[in-house]
């Protein structure tokens, strides 16, 4: 799942980036409200976690601009304010949670965890293709009772191949979506994770296969 982490403290934000992804969350940081609104409104992410006191923008101002735009995405606040007014605001604003700072980790994910929930229902949790299966609450990729547990970029990367059945997608596509604009990370790195893809799905004996066009990129289809 992909997340956009707006918080303008660069420590904490760090920090708050390497916990998300060893969760196996893709994650997108940004330090203004500004930025946090470009990218929300310019990408797709499955939650934002979005400080209110920010540069540029507050988290308010950037919560509201999405829900009059109708971009429903999942949304938790993250604050030093925690006075109840000011959470009733946050909420009214359109917040799906909030969580004042100081805060334990543990709570965070849970939280996190619990947005992203929500969001799933309004999406297929487990999506087939051929005799394969790929579970977006597990990470697991399976056929039958053949299963194996995805790591981060992998099940990002197959999630893209699985959405979007026979469509050509480019090497620059994964690179935006699972790596972020600002990765400098060699462009190379798709066809490992790609051929890493294709020998699970032949270990699980999957009917379908990850195809490489010349010059255009990767499409899933059936063998």
């Amino acid at each position: 799942m992909r997340l956009l982490l707006a918080e303008d403290e660069e420590e904490l934000s760090e920090a708050l980036t390497a916990v998300l992804r060893r969760n196996n969350y893709s994650v997108d940081a940004v330090y203004n409200g500004q930025d946090a609104l470009d990218y929300a409104e310019g990408q797709e992410y499955d939650g934002i976690i979005l400080d209110i006191m920010m540069p540029k923008k507050s988290g308010l101002e950037v919560l509201r601009t999405l829900r009059a735009h109708k971009n429903q995405v999942p949304v938790l606040l993250l604050t030093a304010k925690t006075q109840v007014d000011d959470r009733v605001e946050g909420l009214d604003s359109g917040a799906d949670d909030y969580l004042g700072k100081p805060f334990a980790i543990k709570e965070l994910l849970a939280r996190v965890r619990a947005m992203t929930r929500r969001q799933s229902t309004l999406t297929d949790n487990v999506l087939t293709l051929g005799n394969v299966t790929l579970n977006r609450s597990t990470f697991e990729l399976s056929v039958g009772e053949e299963k194996v547990r995805l790591a981060n970029k992998d099940f990002q990367m197959m999630e893209m191949l699985i959405v979007n059945p026979g469509q050509i997608i480019s090497t620059d596509r994964f690179m935006e979506k699972v790596w972020g604009y600002d990765s400098e990370t060699e462009i190379g790195v798709v066809w490992v994770y790609v051929s890493n893809l294709r020998k699970k799905l032949a270990a699980l004996g999957a009917d379908i296969e990850i195809k490489a066009v010349r010059n255009q990129g990767y499409s899933l289809e059936k063998k």
